[in-house]
């Protein structure tokens, strides 16, 4: 692809994610934005501002006579991976918001469609590009822990009745997926990311306060081992009252121990590793704000540069769609420990994978 050539880009769903990619697309001056897609009316989205095509539909879209490079997909989660499919299938190459899809089954499939018509999968897992990630990957990789002995991944957050809506997809089995999904994807991504693949696995679900919101759990205590030694454990929940609590990650090596915490795993609480000196670190951009409730960091506009940068042959996906399904896939062996049916009872069960 010509280096001065602009990339084009279209977005499907005009909610609050759809319009963070349309903002960060036209602030490059690589991109542009040439249409938008949702199936609301137009007049219902509030997308005045963007003077570009509207379609109320991917097959509308793909149908149209415009000329497109990457396909942006911001749609509820159930909707990913059909939706990627589609656009890979028509030659364009497609950025997908987490998670690619709500199975492995369906990620291989998205994959099967890139390689097939040699296109493109980007993952948006934009908390890789925060500073405290960044730099605790580059101390992973040179092994200044030494041997990992225990990861501890804890996120507490709030969502209420403000998020959860009624008739809305987020709560939906089928569209939303469950709370490892849509809210703390993110950070199974940085586990995998930093120590890789997990067995073993142990949990321990619970409903406190969305019985009557979602269609699956709130809580969760998740044990493991981790493939490549040392053992970890995942504590998360949205019954949180009033406000997120907490996402951080603990880790505790041979040679010292590190604590990254806040609100969103975005300041260094802790560095006592042998022999080094904490840098001084960039500040993380602020969370996603959606008004009532607040979501991860604000890095789309890493994702968008990635994009450009990769399609012009400078650089390589920040997430490729295999660790991308790498992410549902330990999502998805950690779901089929939880019992619905024991759930909706407000019964705990623990269960072990087989």
């Amino acid at each position: 692809m010509s280096d001065d050539k602009k990339i084009k880009f279209a977005v499907i769903g005009c909610g609050h994610i759809g319009k963070r990619h349309a903002e960060m697309i036209l602030g490059n001056s690589e991109a542009q934005l040439v249409a938008l897609c949702d199936s609301r009316p137009k007049a219902d989205i509030e997308i005045e501002k963007y003077d570009v095509d509207f379609y109320q539909s991917i097959e509308d879209l793909l149908a149209a006579d415009i000329d497109i490079d990457v396909i942006n997909i911001c749609t509820p989660n159930g909707l990913h991976s059909d939706q990627a499919s589609l656009a890979l299938e028509k030659g364009i190459h497609v950025v997908v918001e987490k998670p690619i899809g709500l199975s492995k089954a369906k990620c291989e499939k998205v994959i099967h469609k890139a390689l097939t018509n040699n296109k493109q999968v980007f993952a948006v897992m934009q908390n890789r590009y925060s500073p405290p990630s960044v730099w605790i990957k580059d101390l992973v990789e040179k092994k200044m822990l030494g041997d990992i002995f225990m990861v501890q991944l804890n996120c507490y957050w709030n969502r209420d009745n403000r998020y959860y809506k009624a008739g809305g997809w987020k709560g939906r089995q089928d569209l939303d997926g469950g709370t490892l999904y849509t809210q703390f994807s993110h950070f199974v991504d940085i586990m995998y990311w930093l120590f890789g693949d997990i067995k073993n696995i142990q949990g321990k679900f619970n409903d406190f306060t969305h019985k009557d919101s979602t269609d699956f759990e709130d809580s969760g205590f998740v044990s493991f081992d981790f493939i490549d030694g040392g053992m970890g454990s995942l504590n998360y929940s949205t019954a949180v009252a009033n406000q997120n609590l907490e996402s951080s990650i603990t880790i505790i090596g041979e040679k010292g121990s590190v604590k990254i915490g806040g609100q969103y795993m975005n300041e260094v609480e802790v560095c006592n590793i042998e022999g080094y000196e904490m840098p001084e670190l960039p500040e993380a951009n602020p969370p996603n704000d959606y008004g009532p409730y607040k979501g991860s960091a604000a890095n789309h506009h890493y994702i968008i540069e990635n994009v450009i940068d990769t399609l012009k042959g400078r650089t390589t996906a920040t997430t490729n769609a295999l660790e991308g399904l790498k992410v549902v896939d330990i999502i998805e062996r950690i779901y089929q420990l939880r019992s619905s049916d024991l759930l909706k009872k407000n019964t705990n069960v623990e269960i072990k994978e087989a």
